[in-house]
């Protein structure tokens, strides 16, 4: 194992770019979509040319149609008018990221159809791409580049579009880039992963001065911070790339991959036993992805095998679980294609919802499914690339396999209790299907202050909403939606729990929540989760913060909310309408309330310790954000309040059966009739434990 120190190699990277001539790196060379030198048996980092007739087939399937619609719907006038006159290189947030993108999607284009007009586009792309006097927008000691995600987006780009391309590079233009890739791209994500792996010694991270980067964070601790989040993989997948790329041919490329193995290796903690990922599903699928491809161009250059570093065929039925198809239309956001603003933009598609908590977006990519399938030799995997989410890169053209053995998931799988102590129970993967998920657990990345929330889904529609597009900074109005207010949850005194400011960006909190029973049955789920240590850091007066959640399928939901506290505090239950297509009402009267869809409707009883109401409000946003409704059941000040909550769903329309909830003796009975069904449960609560359920 090489001994190099940090400085030395940094010295010697910098010298070797500026002196050492590149026609003295054997030329790796490839004719278009050959993946391999000319004349050479060498895999290439993706694909070889055996497989461009296969990945053109895929390409015309209907489940790659998106991905054919990314290489192919190019305005070439445009983009080449883009790259000549109007790309700024003090803008790395959007201009850099179109280039790179130009650069991997027409090289990939090209090697796979042959278009020479992909062809010229890419080759443009690749030189400005080089004019670039940074790859990335962050600084450490205030000159040195650090690569989090432009850096490592370009350097695998590049590497890429050199493999594909092959020599319809010019010669000139490939020693270009990759003395681009030795002098930045590589350095720039060693720099990072040295400065997480040793974080003591990083001389500050910032942003770089002359970007024209809007929105900045305090960074000094984004070493540590950035150890447990997807923007350590990203790094780690670039160095990786380029160290595979460069093997043999430059002095410090064993460097380069043995910092990315030791990088992945590390960075697979961050996934459960079971493969589950607390960053979100959203998250998940463009990490994992990543994971995938370093471990892939491993295997298949050097035959080092990385490919289960983490439970991978657990991380796809991590994904599976999070899989909540809705009905309906698209929903379009008005802001797709606008400005960065520190706000995610988004289109919600109802067939490819999730649950979605924390930044989870709106949908999930599983485009590593097919890879893992293949790998595991799973038919779940192949029925998850095959049937759930959808495929947005173009590495799923690669690794898709429309024949492959599927397995249909079965009703095992339709209760979850995740690693992390996320819950989801289902009566199936259909619209019309209820799911019902519960947010437990700790701190992570792109999390919300949402202990202890729900999001609930039957007959083809959200019915306890979780909000999409949170605010990245606190300094804009959308920043409200990370909180505990903005979800299905607990206020207490009118407050959430133990949250940051946002300083820092959107890294974790410091709220843990726990499940403390989780219990299943033919039809029936029961899980109680306790957020008391959350909600504590804020109000060290509150002593106990328990929500049990029981799921009679399909169609009641019943919640029981504990809260303690020792002086006398009042307690409020946020029930969230899902409105981004301005078609939620909530109604509320007296002891009940009521969430309408298109498709479905949600009607609840509450009953509890106090003299409960009922109102309907919304979130305290600008109009121009959007509108929010809730609906808000409030218990009066006390020291001890329970209160139940018995929901019933039904499609849109129908009428709902009559439920109610009394209590006596230490007991609650939840009893009637709803859509055909007798419901009849009990709650015996008991101090320090979870209540006991009878059914």
């Amino acid at each position: 194992m090489t001994t190099t120190s940090r400085r030395t190699f940094l010295k010697t990277t910098a010298a070797l770019s500026a002196a050492l001539p590149l026609s003295r790196l054997s030329s790796q060379a490839a004719p278009a979509g050959s993946g391999a030198p000319a004349g050479s048996t060498q895999a290439g980092l993706l694909f070889d040319r055996a497989d461009v007739p296969r990945i053109r087939a895929n390409l015309e399937l209907p489940r790659l149609a998106e991905v054919k619609s990314m290489l192919t719907s190019v305005n070439f006038a445009a983009e080449t008018k883009f790259l000549r006159q109007d790309l700024r290189l003090n803008n790395p947030v959007a201009d850099f990221m179109q280039v790179w993108k130009l650069v991997q999607n027409c090289s990939f284009a090209y090697a796979i159809w042959g278009d020479p007009q992909q062809l010229e586009l890419a080759l443009l792309a690749l030189q400005r791409l080089c004019d670039y006097k940074r790859w990335d927008y962050f600084l450490e000691g205030g000159k040195d580049t650090i690569g989090l995600q432009r850096a490592p987006e370009s350097t695998i780009a590049s590497c890429y579009a050199l493999d594909w391309l092959g020599e319809s590079v010019p010669a000139e233009l490939r020693a270009k880039v990759e003395a681009k890739i030795i002098s930045e791209g590589a350095p720039a994500c060693y720099r990072t992963l040295y400065g997480m792996k040793y974080p003591d010694r990083v001389r500050g991270w910032g942003f770089d001065p002359e970007d024209d980067m809007k929105f900045r964070f305090d960074l000094s601790r984004w070493p540590i911070i950035l150890n447990a989040t997807n923007l350590k993989i990203i790094p780690t997948c670039g160095l990786g790339l380029a160290g595979i790329w460069f093997h043999g041919r430059h002095p410090e490329a064993a460097k380069w991959l043995e910092m990315s193995r030791q990088s992945a290796k590390a960075f697979a903690v961050m996934y459960g036993s079971d493969g589950s990922y607390d960053e979100g599903v959203g998250y998940w699928g463009y990490t994992t992805m990543h994971l995938a491809m370093l471990a892939d161009a491993l295997y298949r250059r050097t035959g080092l095998d990385d490919r289960s570093l983490i439970n991978y065929p657990g991380t796809i039925r991590y994904a599976l679980a999070m899989a909540m198809p809705c009905s309906g239309k698209t929903v379009f956001d008005p802001n797709v294609g606008t400005a960065y603003n520190a706000t995610p933009k988004i289109n919600y598609e109802p067939a490819l919802d999730v649950v979605n908590f924390g930044d989870a977006a709106s949908g999930m990519d599983v485009s590593v499914a097919a890879w893992v399938g293949q790998v595991a030799n799973d038919p779940l995997c192949h029925h998850v690339a095959q049937q759930t989410g959808s495929l947005k890169h173009l590495q799923a053209a690669v690794w898709y396999r429309p024949d492959a053995k599927a397995k249909v998931p079965d009703a095992s799988l339709h209760d979850v209790r995740l690693s992390n102590d996320w819950v989801v129970a289902r009566t199936g993967w259909a619209a019309a299907d209820t799911v019902v998920a519960l947010r437990s657990g700790g701190p992570a990345n792109h999390e919300h202050a949402d202990r202890n929330s729900v999001v609930l889904k039957a007959h083809g529609d959200r019915l306890f909403h979780d909000p999409f597009k949170a605010g990245y900074s606190p300094t804009i109005p959308r920043w409200l939606l990370r909180q505990t207010e903005a979800h299905t949850s607990v206020l207490i005194n009118g407050r959430g729990h133990q949250y940051h400011d946002g300083r820092e960006g959107t890294n974790a909190s410091w709220s843990n929540a726990r499940v403390i029973d989780y219990r299943t049955g033919r039809d029936w789920m029961a899980v109680t989760s306790d957020a008391t240590e959350a909600y504590a850091l804020v109000q060290s007066e509150v002593s106990r913060v328990l929500r049990t959640l029981v799921f009679l399928k399909p169609d009641v939901v019943i919640l029981l909310d504990e809260v303690m506290s020792t002086t006398d505090a009042t307690v409020q239950l946020r029930f969230q309408a899902f409105n981004d297509d301005n078609r939620g009402i909530v109604t509320a009267a007296e002891s009940t309330f009521r969430i309408e869809r298109p498709f479905a409707s949600v009607s609840a009883v509450v009953a509890g310790s106090g003299a409960l109401r009922t109102q309907s409000g919304q979130l305290a946003l600008p109009e121009s954000e959007g509108v929010f409704p809730y609906a808000e059941v409030l218990s009066p000040a006390a020291r001890t309040h329970t209160v139940v909550t018995v929901a019933s769903t039904a499609p849109a329309g129908e009428a709902h059966g009559t439920l109610a909830a009394t209590f006596a003796k230490g007991v609650w009975s939840i009893s009637g009739r709803h859509r055909g069904h007798t419901v009849k449960a009990r709650l015996m609560l008991r101090e320090g434990e979870a209540p006991l359920l009878d059914l």
